[in-house]
């Protein structure tokens, strides 16, 4: 049986997996792969590594579970993807090992309550949008063009000016500019 550590950071700039490798090494990894990127990302070099190393019998310990990755699809796909070969996953922060029928349990739970976590935040967003729209609030970006710059583009076209010439005098995009020239005749 062998220990194989799985460490990720976000960004290869700003964050390093000494603290994630220190503790797998201390927790007796004796190989560990790293990867620098996103944890939404699926294909991950060092995490398909890792998952292509281990046999049967061994375990592939990770620092955290969000380092393993940021979807709980992902998470239940890989775990129950290491299940079907006989490979456990531990956590150490997290204290989870599913190479027990305990830990496999707490892994579901957790599993369960983050989904319904997420269909919580989900549902309340939802309903502070519905609110909002109740009160005459539009959400996402400001418009960029008012009635007064939309005025201000016709008057400018019908003077002969180029579309560089009012984009630069509005301080507005060329796509800006031909997105409401085409919405509103300008």
């Amino acid at each position: 049986m062998a220990q194989i550590g799985y460490a990720r950071v976000s960004t290869v700039d700003k964050q390093s997996t000494d603290l994630q490798t220190d503790a797998l090494t201390a927790a007796g990894c004796e190989r560990i792969f790293t990867d620098a990127a996103s944890g939404a990302r699926e294909d991950r070099k060092g995490l398909s590594d890792a998952l292509n190393y281990a046999r049967s019998g061994d375990i592939i310990l990770v620092w955290r579970l969000d380092r393993l990755g940021r979807s709980l699809r992902h998470l239940i796909d890989v775990v129950n993807g290491l299940e079907e070969r006989g490979v456990g996953l531990r956590s150490l922060t997290e204290n989870i090992d599913t190479s027990s029928p305990g830990g496999r349990l707490i892994f579901h739970i957790f599993a369960a309550l983050a989904e319904c976590e997420k269909d919580i935040i989900r549902s309340r967003v939802s309903a502070g949008l519905v609110a909002a729209r109740a009160r005459g609030r539009i959400g996402g970006r400001p418009a960029v063009v008012d009635a007064t710059k939309l005025a201000a583009m016709k008057a400018m076209v019908e003077q002969g000016m180029s579309a560089s010439e009012v984009c630069k005098a509005l301080g507005v995009s060329r796509a800006t500019y031909f997105r409401y020239k085409a919405k509103e005749g300008a």
